[in-house]
């Protein structure tokens, strides 16, 4: 059965990256106590969580408008998440929303590539991280690649799916980066071998539109 890129695809999206977030919360929790503040698997889930009570109560398919899944996830981290990793998935979430809807009706691969590409533009622009930092920007800048150079014709599903390989690549790099930015730059030589946890959380909303994400230990492959 052929798959609709409409609101339904990007709410069921939203819908496996919130379980994504949640079944791996305490996992991404661990992490980040190994290389930052220890908050980042909380802040997802309260995101992901908060993105869901506001979708619930605007409604996100009833105009079969797939940007609408986007923008609210977009308004819930913005607004109601604190830290550093709300308002950095709040400004992907809205470069998405923006770009998909620019494209519409339908979800195409161009809006997503994008979307993802001012994503990650925004995130820098305010961040001030770049590839190399052990930061989130490690796993959106190949994922955002990845969207760019899928071939024509490419259907959005398949091109998530490659975007979601290239962020875990991204991932499972920053284990052997020394972090350059945030509190993790401050931890030095004990953040060796740990793989950044916002890389992680991109990973994950990528890997999440195929279905939700269990467990990390398959996709990070961490030795050593």
């Amino acid at each position: 059965m052929a798959t609709a890129f409409d609101s339904t695809f990007t709410s069921g999206w939203m819908d496996r990256f919130a379980a994504s977030a949640h079944a791996t919360e305490t996992e991404l929790t661990t992490l980040d106590q190994q290389v930052g503040d220890g908050d980042f698997g909380v802040n997802l889930s309260a995101g992901v969580r908060a993105a869901q009570r506001l979708r619930s109560a605007v409604g996100d398919t009833e105009e079969g408008d797939p940007s609408a899944a986007l923008g609210s996830t977009a308004s819930a981290f913005l607004d109601e998440i604190g830290g550093t990793s709300g308002p950095l998935f709040g400004l992907l979430f809205q470069a998405l929303g923006a770009a998909v809807a620019a494209e519409g009706p339908a979800l195409t691969t161009a809006g997503l590539a994008a979307g993802t590409e001012n994503g990650l533009a925004a995130i820098r622009r305010v961040g001030d991280a770049k590839p190399g930092d052990k930061t989130l920007v490690d796993a959106l800048t190949p994922a955002a690649e990845a969207l760019r150079d899928a071939p024509d014709g490419t259907p959005p599903d398949r091109a998530l799916a490659l975007a979601a390989d290239a962020a875990w690549e991204g991932v499972r790099e920053t284990a052997a980066l020394r972090a350059r930015m945030g509190r993790a730059s401050y931890v030095g030589e004990r953040a060796s071998g740990i793989p950044d946890p916002g890389a992680v959380g991109v990973a994950l909303l990528f890997a999440s539109a195929a279905g939700t994400i269990r467990s990390l230990g398959p996709h990070l492959r961490i030795t050593g």
